[in-house]
């Protein structure tokens, strides 16, 4: 994505606070346009991809747990890019890992920030088709169920807030868009 930087602030400072597995934790003293100083706090993360598989008339989506909202999720396959990893590849990989499914029809649908007042993950959004079964291999310490769902099952799902996050809710709603126009 190409870099816009109206009103860019010039960082001064960077306090390291955490560094885990997947995210990074920093506090930056930056330099705002009108010369005042500010602190940051700033979420780095490697990026990561999701997959919105179609097959017929269904899309498959796992259910699993998020700690975080202490709650099990329907959400459509993804996960984070691994270092130096092309988000294609990560794409395809996490297709398989989670739902067993394989394909080579394949393409981007967009790019988006996800929580840019306080992060810096990106998440590539692919859609799938032509889909082939295969078996699932999840991470070890990834247990979820996967379903194939129609897309008024998906709009249900949202109502009832089962789908509740905001890659699953964008993909449902790019999903209706391209079965009313062919296009995304």
């Amino acid at each position: 994505m190409t870099a816009y930087k109206k009103f860019e602030e010039i960082t001064i400072e960077t306090q390291p606070i955490f560094k885990g597995r997947i995210i990074s934790l920093q506090v930056d003293t930056v330099k705002l346009p009108n010369g005042e100083t500010a602190t940051r706090e700033i979420v780095k993360h490697p990026g990561a991809v999701a997959v919105i598989p179609l097959l017929g008339d269904t899309m498959i989506v796992v259910e699993q747990y998020r700690k975080p909202l202490e709650k099990s999720q329907v959400e459509i396959p993804a996960g984070k890019l691994d270092a130096g990893e092309e988000p294609l590849k990560a794409a395809l990989r996490e297709l398989e890992e989670e739902t067993g499914y394989r394909t080579d029809n394949i393409k981007l649908v967009s790019s988006f920030y996800t929580s840019p007042g306080f992060a810096d993950e990106i998440i590539h959004m692919y859609i799938a088709e032509d889909l082939v079964k295969g078996s699932a291999n999840p991470d070890e310490d990834e247990f979820l169920e996967c379903e194939a769902i129609t897309l008024e099952q998906a709009q249900q799902y949202i109502r009832d807030g089962r789908i509740s996050d905001a890659k699953t809710i964008m993909a449902v709603y790019a999903w209706q868009l391209y079965r009313l126009t062919g296009q995304i």
